[in-house]
């Protein structure tokens, strides 16, 4: 089987349902979701396998339920019947969320993105992350969406922010706080 079929050297793509082109809004999200999967695929690969398999087992779970994304996006007609992404992933989420940030340091300003190498490719996710959601949300003003991949995907990126200092605190790496931040987390 050849991996290339020239079908797509004139600017269009196949799309579930029929042929757009390849700058459509909905190519710009699924792709968007698509380079953020290949970002995790990287922090995978940074995480040590003791230290944080956790971390390890969450983040290809994740790989898979952005293809999950990707794939509920590509349809041409909303399909519903056909939807992966429900509402308990991004519940899945906010747990895996708030067990993370239980241990975590409290925050109480802006953060510089980076510490250990895999902190730093999970800020990478969160803002790739956050650029694949503004895609979604184009698309979904000029076509009706399964709704739960954007709300997956703005809970993903507090994961992976959640994440990011959770990797710094054990690898005992402080978040470096923005100086010029004024007290904006921790405020009822």
């Amino acid at each position: 089987m050849s991996i290339y079929t020239r079908s797509g050297d004139q600017g269009q793509t196949t799309v579930i349902g029929g042929r757009v082109t390849k700058d459509d809004a909905q190519v710009e999200a699924y792709g968007s979701i698509d380079e953020l999967n290949s970002f995790v695929g990287q922090a995978v690969s940074l995480s040590d396998e003791v230290t944080f398999s956790d971390l390890r087992k969450q983040l290809l779970e994740i790989q898979q339920e952005l293809f999950d994304c990707g794939s509920d996006l590509a349809y041409v007609k909303l399909s519903e019947s056909r939807y992966k992404v429900t509402p308990k992933l991004a519940q899945r989420l906010e747990t895996w969320i708030d067990r993370y940030e239980a241990d975590n340091p409290p925050l109480e300003k802006f953060i510089l993105p980076g510490g250990t190498p895999l902190a730093s490719a999970l800020h990478v996710c969160r803002t790739v992350c956050r650029r694949a959601e503004r895609r979604v949300v184009t698309l979904s003003q000029v076509k009706e969406i399964n709704a739960e991949v954007l709300i997956y995907l703005n809970r993903l990126s507090d994961y992976f922010f959640a994440a990011a200092r959770m990797v710094n605190h054990r690898q005992q790496v402080a978040d470096i706080e923005y100086v010029r931040s004024g007290k904006v987390f921790g405020k009822k």
